[in-house]
């Protein structure tokens, strides 16, 4: 489980807006693959949840393919990390991780 500040920040997200995650954009792919491994494992009852991860990784790899990126993208990727922080930690991790290497690749 994340952990969290006092003020109910994670310490993951308080380093993704302070710059400290750092990663090259070889490690995004691995980071898609490893987000998809973990949809995979979801259960019949997170429907939603999959549907929600799914849409993201698709658009995140359009825009990869693209080049191209825009607030909006990263705008969702951070509304899903606060959704799934509590009931799935792995994938809001990779979720964080995917959203600070767009941002270091320019996308």
């Amino acid at each position: 489980m994340l952990t969290s500040s006092p003020g109910g920040t994670s310490v993951v997200a308080r380093q993704l807006r302070q710059g400290v995650i750092s990663m090259s954009e070889n490690d995004l792919h691995a980071l898609i693959g490893q987000l998809k491994s973990e949809i995979a494992q979801l259960g019949p009852e997170d429907h939603d949840t999959r549907a929600r991860l799914e849409s993201l990784v698709t658009e995140v790899e359009q825009r990869i393919e693209a080049s191209d990126g825009d607030d909006a993208l990263i705008e969702r990727l951070r509304d899903a990390v606060e959704r799934f922080e509590v009931e799935h930690p792995r994938a809001t991790g990779i979720l964080n991780n995917i959203m600070v290497t767009l941002g270091n690749i320019g996308i």
